[in-house]
């Protein structure tokens, strides 16, 4: 991990349950940091903290410079919107890391302008979720030219504690991607299991902790299988985020060729989940409640 990020002028967008503590992390470091957020609470944290805030997106960018403009954001289309707002105040040699799990093809899109304003464009998606988020030990998969990523590989370190270049623009959300697609069908066979143990009359907080550290084993099976034994769904990974990254991998898996039962038999739970049963504010280990209905 970085010593310090005393130098480091960095733009943060997003100020989310992801986006906060990551923010604080770079500025505990000794990040120059400026931010801005949609909505007004967390702009108010932010002031209070010591952060200066923005006073609209394109104001963050004409303040970076030629620093880093990290982006964490919820869906592509948000992404697109926020890259044409920033667009005219960027700078020749700005660095721009999207945190979020946004589209393949927007992201080719993305970088693309970016080298057009002679700046950088690096695809950072990251997994470990809120919690790996506060700890500062997310696991960022990267997509971007080599030199730009060691340009800001100390920004990145502070953030994470696995950070991987995986390759040209696009090869972090590609990974991404397939993270998503074992988080998602994992999250279904975990649901199926426990739920299956409790029909047939087993306690499953005894059958999660009896799986422990066998070939069953998973942070999903240890964090979400203890939030399904106890019907703990408040929000950490918002069911309709999954549905979105399912989505984003059923659109990828189209593109390359790629034809999976499992993963259409996937797409439709979460869509039912999500859209017919009306859970997207859920936790996405609420998945669980399917198997109760």
């Amino acid at each position: 991990m970085s010593e310090t990020l005393s130098g480091y002028k960095i733009g943060f967008i997003g100020l989310g349950n992801m986006g906060w503590p990551m923010a604080g992390h770079l500025q505990d470091f000794g990040a120059d940091i400026v931010v801005w957020n949609r909505s007004d609470e967390p702009k108010q944290r932010a002031a209070e903290r010591g952060m200066l805030v923005a006073t609209d997106a394109e104001a963050l960018a004409g303040v970076v410079g030629d620093g880093v403009i990290c982006l964490n954001l919820t869906h592509s289309d948000v992404v697109t919107t926020m890259v044409e707002v920033i667009e005219p105040a960027l700078a020749s040699g700005v660095t721009v890391i999207d945190f979020g799990t946004t589209g393949y093809e927007e992201t080719l899109g993305f970088a693309a302008k970016l080298r057009e304003k002679e700046g950088s464009w690096i695809d950072a998606p990251v997994s470990g979720g809120q919690v790996g988020a506060e700890a500062g030990n997310l696991t960022i998969m990267c997509g971007g030219e080599e030199e730009a990523f060691n340009r800001v590989r100390p920004v990145l370190d502070v953030v994470g504690e696995k950070v991987t270049l995986m390759g040209k623009s696009g090869a972090g959300q590609v990974t991404k991607m397939a993270n998503q697609l074992i988080v998602a069908q994992t999250i279904d066979a975990v649901a199926q299991a426990l739920r299956l143990a409790e029909l047939a009359g087993i306690d499953s907080g005894k059958v999660r902790d009896a799986l422990r550290g066998g070939f069953a084993e998973s942070r999903i099976l240890e964090l979400h299988g203890e939030r399904m034994v106890n019907r703990d769904f408040a929000p950490g990974g918002r069911s309709e985020l999954q549905l979105k990254d399912v989505r984003l991998m059923s659109e990828l898996a189209e593109r390359v060729g790629l034809e999976s039962s499992t993963l259409q038999n996937s797409l439709a739970l979460w869509e039912n989940f999500v859209h017919e049963r009306g859970h997207g504010d859920l936790d996405h280990s609420g998945l669980f409640k399917i198997y109760e209905a």
